[in-house]
């Protein structure tokens, strides 16, 4: 069976692209994760990146973590090259955005690699609604975009917000995942899980036209 390496942000669309690869026979040996230096990055999730060690804990799966400084792309560099060796792609869950997705396979080709992405092309509001309805559990914690003011965050998402993201989309033209930055994600609970990510601590940062929603203390709880 082919082993995978996934990029891992600890958002929704990662998580889930892992989720329908492996419900496909995949088996996604690595999480790969990059902390970026800034939440302005143009290419990696910001907001309780910190928190992947404890997602990537509950999956069971090997966790490789890589600190970005002024050049993000020559991190993403440096943590493909270390699973290179051991896996036949990196499996990405950018769903729209040909500048992300044309930089992971660039540099992917360097090492004979393929890059795997199952959630490419997919209408936006029918992936996220396969993810609500497929058992994920997922928190807004960043928004930056008009439409979306601070009551979004720390929002669990349900098919009804959904429906009135979907009226925002609409009305000012955001993209619906996110995927520009416009809102950040962290998934508490999903069916890779063994156990669920508890929120113990959070603050609210709201500045001007964007927040986070920052966890401060979190821990896995038993789903029992």
């Amino acid at each position: 069976m082919e082993k995978l390496a996934a990029l891992f942000s600890g958002g929704k669309d990662s998580t889930y692209a892992i989720y329908s690869l492996e419900r496909r026979g995949y088996i996604i040996e690595y999480l790969l994760t990059i902390y970026p230096s800034s939440p302005n990055s143009l290419y990696f999730h910001y907001p309780n990146i910190h928190l992947t060690r404890l997602q990537a804990e509950t999956m069971r799966k090997k966790h490789i973590v890589e600190e970005a400084s002024n050049n993000e792309l020559e991190a993403l560099r440096r943590i493909i090259e270390k699973v290179s060796q051991n896996v036949s792609g990196v499996v990405s869950g950018v769903s729209s955005s040909s500048f992300q997705k044309k930089a992971i396979e660039n540099i992917c080709r360097g090492y004979g690699l393929r890059v795997v992405t199952p959630l490419w092309g997919l209408d936006q509001g029918r992936l996220l609604r396969d993810i609500i309805e497929s058992g994920f559990e997922v928190m807004v914690t960043g928004v930056a975009a008009l439409g979306l003011t601070e009551e979004w965050l720390g929002k669990t998402l349900t098919l009804k917000d959904i429906d009135r993201l979907e009226e925002i989309s609409r009305r000012y033209g955001v993209n619906m995942v996110g995927e520009g930055g416009e809102m950040e994600t962290i998934v508490l609970d999903c069916p890779l899980f063994k156990e669920r990510l508890e929120v113990l601590d959070y603050e609210v940062v709201w500045e001007r036209d964007r927040g986070f929603f920052i966890i401060k203390d979190a821990s896995l709880r038993s789903k029992g």
